[in-house]
């Protein structure tokens, strides 16, 4: 690979890899019941990997792949356990990697990341413990009952989330070094 800019084949190639390992790891996770923030987790990491050389495209392309997959896999069983990660999890990489592309001030994009988590958390609670039937201890329920759902998820929630994104920034970076040393240019 002497040229500069690097070829479709490649981004095809790179995007394909990411969504195998982000499909694969979500699918276990989720069969598995246990592994269900490992599989988020390695799924997130997989779809780093199309945007470190900045193949937004293909990134989209390969979280799509990914959802897809991994409902065929098995998820489908569990289907409302793989909602936040299509909700959310899965787009968030790419929307950092746009934001720093098109230069957005971090603060506002932050705020509006922070509401979207946010609702993915509310979206994800109804899912999976009201439409899924599980039922949570007598204790937690009184705690988290009606309005202090909302109080908790936007306090508790937007805290999380500001270590996240920050993590998740610091991640990308780590796999942009790491692909950058193992395809020299």
């Amino acid at each position: 690979m002497g040229s500069k800019k690097n070829s479709p084949t490649f981004e095809i190639a790179l995007s394909g890899i990411s969504c195998a390992v982000a499909a694969g790891a979500l699918a276990l996770g989720l069969l598995s019941g246990y592994l269900v923030a490992t599989g988020y987790l390695v799924g997130i990491v997989a779809l780093m990997i199309p945007l470190s050389k900045q193949f937004f495209k293909g990134d989209f392309l390969a979280y799509v792949g990914t959802c897809i997959l991994a409902v065929v896999l098995g998820a489908a069983v569990k289907f409302w356990d793989l909602v936040p990660f299509a909700m959310f999890f899965g787009l968030h990489p790419l929307l950092n990697a746009l934001q720093i592309r098109f230069k957005i001030n971090r603060w506002l994009a932050l705020a509006i990341k922070t509401v979207w988590f946010d609702c993915t958390l509310i979206a994800g609670y109804f899912l999976i413990y009201v439409v899924g039937g599980i039922s949570l201890p007598a204790e937690i329920e009184a705690i988290i009952n009606g309005w202090r759902l909302y109080v908790i998820i936007f306090t508790l929630g937007s805290a999380i989330f500001f270590v996240y994104d920050y993590l998740m920034f610091k991640i990308q970076i780590a796999i942009n070094t790491l692909v950058f040393r193992i395809i020299k240019k």
